[in-house]
């Protein structure tokens, strides 16, 4: 089985799909102008701007959502295997997919906010909504419903478990079925309570998770500070070829760069648009610009922390696919949590390993959270053509399994699992997106101008001339009723 998932890997993680993600990154970039860039500032304070209702969570908790499924084991297990088979130079490439991940990112959480619908006492919305809405190809819009479905409901889930597990089991020498078990019951606990339960967990533990590590982080690169320079320039010239001992290996660098970079913050790949479409917002570019932020955190300064311990402790090695090793100071350790167990431990003896384990314990489970909130959309987009209601109560077992699945697999398995997951999703996506480009920068030229007068941008899809944004047309009449009610009175 394990030999028929890596050749699946390999047709979907062809060089195609590097040059793709990349490339419309830098389409969207110069579409928008470097959005990603302009609007840092005002990223940031949208993060705190409008509040949650009976109906949406606050741009805060939309963020926390997307942000507990972009920071996960791909920041930690993912950033090692990037260095293990594409060497230093993947970081550097790493942070290229971020940068350019910034302008997908916004376009595909703007598209989600103008296209989501009200279902009972919810919002939802997502890639197969704005396919759906946007495009108006019913068939396109449910293939990728079902591919996200059971890409997160059971194609994914497994390695954010098992990263879990191998880590306590690592530390305190829990058996890993062990952990299965808790982590089952933890879930089982927040998936029944639905939507504003996730969103109110994400809120609170994800901005702790994030922080700590990052404290930890900056600890030991204080104590490595005359090094620190010394790993950026060995970044750098490993992603560019002038290194001596990595030079040959730059293709190795993009590729897992680019993939792992993807795996993680998942930019272009979908994922953001869920939570996204469940925002509170006056406009939709106010949520694509938050969503644009998420990147940054998980990319340049979650990734780019574990990297560098990684590195300047010299935990890892270093074996391009089909290669002897090049550097082996890990022999025998798979890459993947271990490593920077080690590499903290090394700084912070007694304490570095167990802090790790909860580290990952947060940034894994609160992804597991996300994942079913997005595999729950997509079947509820799918179920609304099935009408089978008992599908929920399926899903929520079969997610259930796979992560006590997950805990007790092999890595390998699962990580080839879940980059046919993301890698099938991102394709699908992004041509989506791609077809959707010119409403998106409508709404962006839309909210600029209205910045540029100096006022809070509302949105109007008929003054801005989109078609099928039902909600946000509903949502004006109402207004413009009120307003009429309001004046006669």
């Amino acid at each position: 089985m394990e030999q028929m998932v890596d050749w699946a890997v390999g047709q979907v993680w062809s060089l195609g799909l590097v040059v793709f993600a990349l490339g419309a990154g830098l389409f969207f970039s110069i579409a928008t102008r470097f959005v990603q860039i302009r609007y840092f500032k005002e990223m940031i304070k949208l993060l705190f701007e409008g509040k949650s209702s009976e109906t949406g969570v606050s741009s805060f908790q939309a963020f926390c959502m997307a942000l507990a499924g972009r920071v996960g084991i791909g920041n930690i297990a993912g950033v090692a295997t990037a260095i293990a088979f594409g060497g230093p130079g993947a970081v550097f490439w790493m942070w290229i997919m971020a940068l350019l991940g910034g302008a997908s990112a916004f376009i595909e959480s703007t598209l989600a906010q103008v296209y989501k619908i009200k279902e009972g006492d919810q919002y939802r919305g997502g890639t197969p909504y704005f396919i759906e809405k946007g495009l108006r190809i019913k068939w396109f819009a449910s293939l990728v419903a079902i591919v996200v479905t059971l890409c997160y409901g059971i194609l994914v889930p497994g390695i954010q478990a098992n990263t879990i597990a191998v880590g306590f089991e690592n530390t305190a020498g829990i058996h890993k079925s062990m952990t299965g078990i808790v982590l089952v019951l933890l879930l089982g606990i927040i998936i029944f309570g639905g939507v504003k339960r996730i969103a109110n967990v994400a809120e609170k533990v994800v901005p702790f998770m994030a922080l700590g590590y990052v404290i930890v982080t900056f600890i030991i690169l204080f104590a490595n500070a005359a090094e620190v320079p010394a790993m950026f320039a060995l970044i750098i010239t490993s992603a560019f070829g002038t290194n001596e001992l990595f030079g040959g290996i730059v293709g190795a660098a993009i590729a897992w760069g680019v993939k792992r970079a993807v795996f993680s913050n998942v930019a272009g790949v979908g994922e953001g648009t869920y939570s996204s479409a469940a925002a509170e917002v006056s406009h939709p570019a106010k949520q694509g610009l938050v969503q644009g932020f998420s990147v940054y955190i998980d990319t340049i300064v979650v990734c780019t922390a574990t990297a560098l311990m990684i590195l300047i402790t010299g935990m890892y090695s270093i074996t391009p696919e089909g290669q002897e090793p090049i550097v082996d100071k890990m022999a025998g350790i798979e890459a993947g949590p271990i490593w920077t167990q080690e590499a903290v431990e090394s700084i912070l003896p007694g304490f570095g390993s167990l802090f790790v384990s909860i580290a990952i314990f947060f940034f894994a489970f609160t992804t597991l959270m996300a994942y079913y909130y997005i595999a729950e959309t997509t079947l509820v987009f799918l179920d609304k053509k099935l009408k089978m209601n008992w599908l929920k109560i399926i899903l929520k077992i079969v997610f259930l399994g796979m992560v006590y699945f997950g805990s007790v697999e092999s890595a390998s398995l699962l990580w080839a699992l879940g980059d046919l997951g993301f890698g099938s999703m991102a394709w699908l996506n992004l041509i989506a997106i791609l077809l959707l480009t010119k409403p998106a920068i409508k709404v962006f030229k839309d909210y600029e101008t209205q910045k540029r007068a100096g006022l809070d941008p509302v949105f109007d899809p008929i003054k801005v001339g989109i078609k099928g944004a039902d909600f946000w047309e509903e949502k004006c009449k109402e207004e413009s009723a009120f307003n009429n009610n309001q004046s006669v009175g």
